[in-house]
């Protein structure tokens, strides 16, 4: 049998280095508190209501409905839009499959848009080739934090009438022109699993300020599509799910969401400053901060190498900087959806189900050539996941140090 992905802090388990890691998490000093509140109400105490107002209170929107995770926040939100089987989502090539659960599950059919050259997010330039009758949605991904150019994507939409969502679950509380990152369209999923930057056991959540799509993502999200008949009980009106946040998850996200604030300053701080030494070293490229995004919220750095300039391959550039001590770096390739879902184009040559014609209106085909800029960026993309809180300005110092070590090794 194959290997099993692995995820949180098993996944960073024996993971070593010179610099810090996530794991043993900082915990906020009330997470115990909270949990302990719930557990002597005799479950009766409302904690995950509590974090929803709390998070919503500090992005500043109407509505935040928790989830078990990143995942079942943005399958919530693909099944609360009802569009028809064979409608286009069009979504970034380079994020993880957890964006993409919700969509396939659904029966809609995911459309990669190509990045910028040399950018890890999409913009709007990318976007409009991609935009058919079939379109539906936009949905944005602000990888490793950086943001999208939401005023150019959303401007975009609204001359195709395209709503536009936000996975916001590496940015949470990254902010452009002071404004949060999932405050820009129709709603957002965040993530608030173990390695992400606000770190629970797992969990999630939906935030929008559209009442009517709040009410849908509960109904159908948390209380399984079920209404209540008198003299009947439950009817079953849509296929719903039960993606509710336990209490005890919320409990410990109520207590992280005292300390976020102070810790993204620290990874903002360490980020920018990572980006200003690396980029001194001739042939590596730190990803390019936009000029609006006042604060990076960094969930995973990396950087790209110029090939041409070195005698080893972009693999071994990374396993050499992981054995001279920075934790965890590697290669990303597994981030280029379109060849990493091997799934969709086998269902899409053979016509399985909602690539037949009907629903579909034309053929699909996914692979690493529908997005030939995103493939070229992660060829030759090193990130590591562990930069976090922890890191001070020597730490900084100490992998910008690492990185120009090993880059004069391996110069041409």
């Amino acid at each position: 049998m194959a290997e099993r992905a692995k995820y949180g802090a098993a996944a960073m388990a024996g993971i070593t280095g010179k610099l810090p890691v996530p794991f043993p998490r900082e915990m906020g000093p009330n997470c115990l508190k909270y949990l302990e509140e719930y557990v002597a109400s005799g479950l009766t105490a409302d904690i995950t209501g509590r974090f929803e107002a709390a998070f919503a209170r500090e992005l500043g929107v109407k509505h935040c409905i928790a989830t078990p995770g990143c995942t079942p926040a943005l399958a919530m939100l693909a099944s609360a839009f009802s569009f028809a089987p064979g409608d286009e989502i069009i979504v970034s090539p380079i994020t993880d499959y957890g964006t993409l659960q919700g969509l396939i599950r659904e029966n809609y059919i995911p459309v990669f848009a190509d990045t910028d050259p040399g950018c890890i997010n999409i913009s709007a330039r990318g976007i409009e080739p991609k935009i058919t009758d079939r379109t539906r949605a936009i949905l944005v991904v602000h990888k490793t934090g950086l943001m999208c150019d939401m005023e150019g994507i959303n401007t975009l939409a609204a001359r195709h009438g395209l709503i536009v969502y936000e996975d916001a679950c590496q940015a949470v509380y990254s902010e452009w022109k002071g404004r949060f990152a999932g405050t820009f369209g129709l709603a957002a999923g965040f993530s608030f699993d173990s390695e992400k930057t606000m770190g629970s056991d797992v969990g999630g959540c939906v935030v929008t300020n559209d009442d009517e799509l709040a009410e849908r993502l509960r109904f159908v999200g948390l209380s399984r599509g079920a209404a209540m008949k008198p003299h009947f009980g439950r009817l079953h009106v849509v296929p719903g799910y039960a993606y509710r946040m336990p209490n005890c998850t919320a409990a410990i996200c109520l207590g992280q969401l005292e300390i976020i604030r102070e810790q993204v300053v620290r990874i903002d701080r360490a980020a920018r400053l990572l980006n200003k030494l690396v980029a001194r070293i001739p042939g590596i490229f730190p990803l390019k901060i936009p000029d609006q995004q006042n604060v990076w919220s960094c969930w995973m750095y990396g950087i790209r190498i110029d090939p041409a300039q070195f005698r080893c391959t972009p693999e071994e550039f990374a396993d050499q900087l992981s054995q001279a001590g920075i934790p965890g770096a590697g290669m990303g390739k597994y981030y280029l959806m379109p060849a990493a879902l091997t799934f969709l184009d086998e269902n899409a040559r053979n016509k399985v189900y909602p690539y037949s014609m009907p629903p579909a209106s034309r053929e699909y085909r996914y692979s690493e050539e529908n997005c030939p800029q995103a493939k070229a960026l992660l060829d030759s993309f090193i990130r590591w996941s562990t930069l976090c809180a922890k890191y001070e300005p020597e730490h900084c110092e100490m992998a910008a140090a690492i990185i120009e070590e090993v880059a004069e090794k391996n110069r041409r």
